[in-house]
């Protein structure tokens, strides 16, 4: 997954801030208002929608002469790939998840076991919840864990 620059990230943030249950989308009119203390030029936003459109990142459907954009997937599903993409960085996937663990708060602990906990069980541990990749197609033979990876994951 490709991270974001900040006007990019910026687009991001007013789609998924964007009326929850809206599936039409926004305009570009409606992401340059929303942006409008940073005082871009309409075709500067056109241009960033469309090329997170063409990262997949964001979903278009034309209305008229114009489109309307959606985020492709939460901002959830968007932060979780970020840290398994950051996990195939090389070195030892086990020593980084360790670290991460002994780097999160009690109550990150607690939503991290709630989640794994659900994951073992073959539940869902609700919204918002690290339950493997996502918003993201099920993993090839090739990215599937390792043995060393199950064993950490639970």
């Amino acid at each position: 997954m490709t991270r974001l620059g900040d006007l990019e990230r910026a687009v991001m943030d007013v789609l998924w801030d964007s009326v929850p249950g809206t599936s039409d989308g926004v305009t570009v009119r409606e992401v340059a208002d929303a942006l409008a203390g940073r005082e871009l030029a309409y075709t500067t936003v056109m241009t960033v929608l469309d090329r997170l459109a063409g990262k997949g990142m964001v979903q278009r459907q034309r209305e008229g002469r114009a489109w309307r954009y959606r985020a492709a997937a939460s901002r959830e599903a968007h932060i979780a790939q970020l840290m398994l993409d950051a996990l195939d960085l090389g070195g030892s996937r086990d020593a980084a998840l360790v670290r991460f663990a002994r780097s999160v708060t009690g109550t990150e602990a607690e939503v991290l076991r709630a989640a794994l906990a659900a994951e073992a069980s073959g539940g869902s541990a609700g919204p918002g919840a690290l339950t493997g990749r996502i918003g993201a197609p099920p993993r090839t033979r090739a990215e599937r864990p390792t043995s060393a990876d199950e064993a950490v994951d639970g």
